[in-house]
């Protein structure tokens, strides 16, 4: 019943602003930022981020937005970021978890890895855009957002670099992280195969999907 509710709250349109707002951030979120990005009073974002954060999902924690420390340094301020948790509803409630955990159990014990990248090379052609290939960053980008891996353009040092900031498989990837992380650079490749000049590989980085998307040095 607790996810239900949580879930419940997210039906308020400036309750959805916020904490879209503050989950695409991939940071701690004050909140004078978070009322301008979703364009209410400071008052009203405290009230709502307050209710988001005590259905847990949004985390809290208090530091100085100044910079600045000791005296004349000003009190700290509260600043949110989306909770680490999963929330799920279903009615009656339904345990798809569980048997995904235990079918890539027994995926690992049996070797099944090829297998498995396999047939999600299948399923990630099977949903490439009817459009045509993905011309640039902006179009893959696009098109992972509809896929909930919240992309953002990242650079390191070598040109942009598009990392998401969520993993759909991200409880599966925790308890079975080859076979799983695997599977999603299977799928991704799937889906980006015949993009002309971009490249997926495997990137992990603490808190992020395990894959990136980068150009080629095709022309």
């Amino acid at each position: 019943m607790e996810d239900i509710e949580a879930v419940g709250l997210l039906q308020d349109p400036v309750r959805r602003r916020l904490y879209e707002y503050v989950a695409a951030q991939g940071r701690e979120v004050g909140r004078n930022e978070a009322a301008e990005a979703a364009g209410v009073a400071r008052t009203l974002a405290a009230f709502h981020l307050d209710r988001l954060a005590a259905a847990g999902l949004l985390e809290t924690a208090s530091r100085r937005l100044t910079g600045r420390s000791g005296p004349g340094a000003g009190r700290p301020a509260k600043v949110y970021r989306r909770a680490a948790g999963e929330r799920g509803v279903s009615l009656p409630p339904r345990d798809y978890r569980a048997a995904a955990s235990m079918l890539a159990e027994a995926a690992e014990d049996a070797r099944l890895d090829e297998a498995l990248h396999a047939v999600a090379r299948r399923r990630g052609a099977a949903a490439r855009d009817p459009g045509g290939p993905c011309a640039d960053l902006d179009a893959a980008r696009a098109l992972l957002e509809r896929r909930g891996y919240e992309p953002y353009l990242d650079d390191d040092g070598g040109g942009p670099v598009l990392r998401m900031r969520n993993c759909p498989f991200h409880v599966l990837a925790e308890e079975f992280p080859p076979l799983v992380c695997g599977m999603n650079l299977a799928l991704l490749e799937g889906l980006f195969g015949d993009a002309p000049g971009l490249a997926v590989r495997m990137a992990a980085r603490p808190g992020l999907c395990c894959v990136a998307i980068s150009k080629t040095n095709e022309d």
